[in-house]
């Protein structure tokens, strides 16, 4: 792992940037500043579905217009990159995947299933009304042997690549920084898809690889992701690489506790652009949102915050967003 601090903000061009999302951008980015070390920006496009047409521009401008200066990650929506690591596009790293995914069959620690999406449906049912735990079943990595398995792959047969989830394994801890320890039943994860049929990545392969190729030392991203985390972890020992150190930020919530949406108001951070509002306002106002420094000093500019932001202040509780 570097020995500087790396962090990177990873969005998906799935819509316009909110402010969970640039939250999250600026603590990675103060984080970065006050530790001297580098904020990358890193595009998670292997969701082709999703894809919208000039969300990346919206998003780069939000960044740029609260300068969130990144020193690696695109140039602009075209594909371009600047930086040691890159390319900074996941669309651009599939043969990365790939080789990482062969790796894991070869070991024995991932294999290819060919289940249908009619017997995955007709299994969850089954789980469903039986009231058993909701998972897959491991049919194809019992009902093949591993040559069986090769040769339906090399004959073009529809799969993918499932992770094999350790027999026997204790419990995963995960040590985050805000939250401390945090323990997860191995016996409540079933074997994951990590390889789509389409030959794109899951979000639990590609950050693995990419966060490991481009030596991010700390992954700080939403709460939400907590529970994928168990998996991270797993797939970082079947590699043999050292994982990041772990921070999962607290939600962002409306003033109901609910979790911020488009119902509680203007949540694009554009929309702030355009109703007039200056950036420091908004960066000082969104750093709050977690985060406190004495609990008593509220306006904060921008070198202010970067000396003062430490991972230590920001709480577990969610954020309410007024």
């Amino acid at each position: 792992m570097a020995s500087a601090v790396r962090v990177r903000f990873a969005p998906s061009p799935t819509g316009e940037p909110h402010v969970g999302n640039i939250r999250t951008a600026l603590f990675n980015w103060l984080f970065a500043r006050h530790h001297g070390g580098s904020f990358i920006v890193r595009v998670e496009d292997t969701d082709q579905q999703r894809k919208v047409q000039g969300a990346l521009d919206s998003i780069l401008l939000t960044l740029r217009w609260m300068g969130l200066d990144w020193d690696e990650g695109p140039i602009d929506s075209n594909n371009g990159s600047q930086g040691s690591y890159g390319p900074y596009f996941q669309s651009q790293r599939l043969a990365m995947y790939l080789e990482a995914t062969n790796k894991l069959v070869a070991q024995g620690d991932a294999y290819a299933c060919f289940c249908t999406p009619e017997r995955l449906n007709g299994l969850r049912k089954t789980q469903t009304d039986t009231q058993t735990q909701i998972g897959y079943d491991r049919h194809c990595l019992t009902a093949f042997t591993s040559d069986e398995r090769q040769r339906l792959v090399s004959s073009g047969a529809d799969h993918v690549v499932r992770f094999k989830i350790p027999e026997g394994q204790s419990e995963v801890v995960i040590h985050d920084v805000i939250r401390g320890d945090v323990e997860w039943d191995p016996s409540l994860l079933d074997d994951f898809v990590m390889m789509k049929s389409d030959g794109f990545p899951t979000y639990h392969l590609a950050n693995i690889v990419d966060d490991h190729a481009m030596e991010i030392t700390h992954v700080m991203r939403a709460e939400e992701w907590l529970p994928s985390t168990p998996r991270h972890l797993l797939l970082y020992k079947a590699f043999g690489w050292e994982p990041p150190i772990y921070a999962h930020m607290p939600m962002i919530l409306g003033n109901d506790r609910a979790k911020l949406s488009k119902r509680h108001g203007a949540t694009s951070t554009l929309d702030y652009k355009a109703g007039g509002y200056l950036p420091e306002a908004l960066l000082n106002f969104m750093a709050l949102l977690g985060w406190s420094f004495d609990g008593h000093m509220e306006i904060f500019s921008r070198g202010d915050l970067i000396k003062h932001f430490t991972l230590e202040h920001v709480g577990k509780s969610g954020a309410i967003f007024d």
